[in-house]
């Protein structure tokens, strides 16, 4: 089985550099473009299934990249963004300096970051890999299987896999909008990532 792992296109408040978070935003015409452009990207897949975050921006992702192929869509809470509290819908220029130590270890100690209101990076991994386990355990072996869902979600799935600690979240590459990552689940044998964020495996 393979699990394709597709992060959102973008909206305006990505472009604007606000807090999306658990916030519900639309796509902006950049995004609905990216998500078309991915439909012809992954034209040659053949999946399953789809399973897309609850978040408006992400199934408006899987609908303009995947709605062509009359694919059972399921919707999953689990699947959704970090949710960052009373961050969401701040620039994040501004939260440097109105909490500039909480964003120091958001963006420098992942592993550390804690703050009132919103998950911790290990409870968004958490939540992930129990989404992550609840669909191999639907699917057949040896599917193609299409997740749409957000860039930090995405990274400590990945991160999971390649065994790397949530202090090393952020490394390169970049998480951009529409980033296509593959990780296997052979029958047998340990999960290997394929692909992150567009570049093949020894990125």
């Amino acid at each position: 089985m393979q699990l394709h792992l597709i992060r959102h296109g973008e909206t305006g408040w990505n472009a604007e550099g606000r807090v999306q978070g658990h916030a519900d935003n639309p796509l902006n015409e950049v995004g609905r473009e990216q998500a078309r452009a991915l439909r012809e990207r992954l034209a040659h897949l053949r999946p399953a299934r789809i399973y897309a975050s609850s978040s408006r921006r992400t199934r408006e992702t899987a609908e303009l990249a995947f709605g062509h192929l009359d694919l059972e869509l399921i919707v999953s809470d689990q699947l959704r963004e970090i949710g960052l509290g009373d961050w969401e819908g701040q620039l994040y220029r501004d939260l440097e300096h109105i909490h500039p130590e909480a964003v120091r270890q958001f963006r420098e100690e992942p592993h550390n970051f804690r703050y009132p209101g919103a998950e911790t990076f290990a409870e968004l991994q958490a939540r992930g890999l129990a989404a992550m386990a609840a669909i191999i355990a639907r699917e057949e072996p040896g599917s193609d299987i299409l997740v749409v869902s957000h860039g930090a979600m995405i990274r400590t799935l990945l991160g999971h896999y390649l065994q790397r600690p949530l202090s090393r979240l952020w490394e390169p590459p970049r998480m951009h909008n529409c980033a296509h990552s593959i990780i296997e689940f052979p029958r047998h044998g340990s999960p290997r990532v394929l692909r992150y964020a567009d570049l093949h495996a020894g990125f």
